[in-house]
């Protein structure tokens, strides 16, 4: 930029005397654009630009004047109108006063928690006009639709790690508030990104509802899951199996450790804990089982039932030592998962119970877009780790 430019804009700048003269003008700029645009819908419409000679039968009529709403404020704009009224905008629809950058910021508003009557007052205070309760509650329905779609789009045909859990919420049914969960499976792509495959909601978690998650996921197009990442339900391995016959089920190592710490008095919390990590932190899965035998001989008196759940899970707890480090990592716990369930919590906490399913899951929808905007980059080491994936599974990879 040269100097003088650079004198002019800070001269121009200077011209503002506060941030609400600014606000005016940014707010004058926008009306100016929205008019502009809709000149140009209205030429599109027609054939020709304005001033222009045209023999076709319709033609400009003048403007009508309507009253938007958008996030800089409500403006008074100019609207082009044609002879033979066929001229519908899509910036600014018949019979709606307000642009989707607004109804962005409502949506966006309520995919973090807010309720309706708080997203009207934020935006009565922010943007200084009202917006209903039934319009905010409009706006947010039309996100209906978009559940319905993104939750039947098609997948990728191989995901190389598939991680899957739930999360509980309280939902009105039958006069009554009962406890509901939507499940969640989170899939690793043959890019290294992260992509939330779906969302299902059930009352009860069973080998039978996650094979209707898997059936519904396998008829979207997946032909093939390298690795499942679970939490030790009764009977989930087998189901897994029935659906994607080559599949690795890995439990997560971390839900074993909460289940096995679960009623270990204090006392013997510290030294349980250290004894118990001498099994998953072990270089290689005949460490591990050494571990475990050492562990065993220590505490199977005190809590037997700690012992026997890690022998009796013990294949599935030790899928992750088949693999290199790298891999380790991301499959032998569901944090990921878990993080994600977090944040849904936090964007849905102000909710105390929700008035129907379909409440529920435009909520919880919405908390996992607003959740996984930076989802956009490959996850650490991706090219090592997919160089790795390469090496052991080429032909299913490469599917």
């Amino acid at each position: 930029m040269k100097k003088e430019e650079l004198l002019n804009d800070q001269e121009f700048f200077k011209s503002f005397k506060s941030g609400e003269d600014l606000t005016d003008f940014f707010k004058q700029m926008h009306k100016r654009a929205v008019e502009q645009m809709l000149e140009g819908e209205l030429d599109s419409h027609l054939g020709y630009e304005k001033h222009n000679k045209s023999s076709a039968s319709n033609s400009r009529n003048g403007y009508s004047e309507k009253k938007i709403k958008t996030s800089y404020g409500e403006s008074e704009i100019q609207v082009p109108r044609d002879r033979e009224a066929s001229f519908s905008p899509i910036l600014v629809p018949k019979r709606q006063n307000m642009l989707d950058g607004l109804e962005n910021v409502i949506v966006s508003l309520y995919a973090k928690g807010m309720s309706n009557s708080d997203i009207e007052e934020q935006i009565k205070e922010v943007y200084n006009f009202d917006v209903s309760t039934s319009t905010i509650s409009k706006i947010t329905d039309r996100v209906t639709g978009d559940v319905i779609a993104w939750q039947n789009r098609p997948l990728d045909p191989v995901y190389l790690i598939v991680w899957m859990d739930g999360i509980v919420f309280k939902v009105r049914e039958n006069s009554k508030v009962i406890n509901k969960a939507v499940y969640l499976a989170v899939g690793l792509n043959r890019e290294g990104k992260k992509e939330v495959l779906g969302m299902w909601l059930g009352k009860n978690e069973s080998a039978s509802f996650w094979m209707g998650v898997l059936t519904d996921l396998k008829a979207r197009g997946i032909e093939d899951i390298l690795i499942t990442a679970t939490d030790n339900l009764n009977g989930f391995t087998q189901t897994i199996k029935n659906v994607f016959p080559e599949s690795q089920t890995q439990i997560c190592v971390v839900h074993q450790i909460r289940n096995s710490a679960r009623y270990v008095v204090w006392k013997d919390k510290k030294e349980f804990s250290r004894d118990m990590k001498q099994i998953y932190d072990a270089p290689t899965k005949e460490a591990a089982k050494a571990a475990l035998d050492d562990f065993a001989d220590r505490w199977n008196n005190k809590y037997p039932y700690a012992v026997k759940s890690w022998r009796e899970n013990w294949d599935e707890l030790t899928v992750f030592f088949d693999f290199p480090v790298e891999i380790r990592k991301i499959i032998y716990t569901t944090n990921l998962i878990e993080n994600l369930n977090g944040k849904i919590r936090k964007y849905t906490k102000n909710k105390l119970s929700f008035p129907t399913d379909d409440a529920v899951m435009k909520s919880v929808y919405l908390a996992i877009r607003e959740a996984t905007k930076k989802w956009s980059m490959p996850i650490h080491n991706w090219g090592l780790i997919l160089n790795q994936f390469l090496t052991i599974y080429e032909k299913r990879v490469q599917l």
